[in-house]
């Protein structure tokens, strides 16, 4: 189980332990297992946070128009959040009623100094998306996840052996039979989806893959 509290070197050594490898103290500590972490973690997380509209992710925010004037046919543009894990808003609407109609009518595009802009003829934008989250505030739920998720992914440089980050997969997604949306993944949406998943959650039996 994981506590709510977590790192992204706490959750690497979760995936280490599983794998029975040393921990590490940092991502920059010199070892193979902190190198190895470095280079999947970051991708590992992103990917396992757009595998699905986790309820903890999901915001709701107007957008702050901006004051540059759109070098297209738009009329306005309004500044995108920093935080925004995919490129285009989950839902644009204009107003942050629940019943507002969805803008149809819009542009994801570069402003003029780089950073992303929605741009569109509406005089007001409410969106809804995904945003990035720290892993302290991260339910156990899906930093257990992102556990075998990493231990699938290190699976094979750690231990040198195939065979082993199949069965991490497994765990994880299940197999591709299952369209990798099996495994634990498929709990971690149903708790996500129920809106009050347990505390504490059953660990898989692992003394016979170390």
């Amino acid at each position: 189980m994981m506590a709510q509290g977590d790192t992204s070197v706490s959750i690497c050594n979760q995936a280490l332990l599983l794998l029975g490898a040393e921990s590490i103290t940092s991502f920059a500590d010199g070892t193979a297992s902190s190198q190895a972490c470095s280079t999947v973690y970051y991708m590992v997380l992103n990917s396992t946070l757009g595998m699905y509209s986790w309820s903890f992710t999901v915001a709701k925010i107007e957008l702050a128009q901006s004051t540059a004037t759109p070098v297209s046919e738009w009329k306005y543009q309004y500044i995108l959040p920093s935080d925004m894990l995919t490129g285009v808003p989950r839902a644009v609407r204009t107003s942050s009623s629940a019943n507002a109609p969805l803008v149809r009518a819009f542009e994801i595009n570069q402003g003029g100094d780089g950073l992303p802009v929605l741009m569109t003829n509406e005089t007001s934008i409410y969106i809804d998306y995904q945003k990035a989250v720290a892993e302290a505030q991260m339910p156990p739920y899906f930093a257990t996840l992102l556990v075998y998720q990493i231990a699938w992914h290190l699976a094979e440089v750690i231990t040198d052996q195939t065979t082993k980050s199949e069965y991490w997969r497994a765990i994880a997604v299940g197999t591709p039979n299952e369209g990798l949306r099996g495994g634990y993944f498929r709990q971690a949406m149903n708790m996500d989806s129920a809106g009050n998943p347990p505390e504490v959650i059953s660990d898989y039996i692992l003394t016979d893959i170390r």
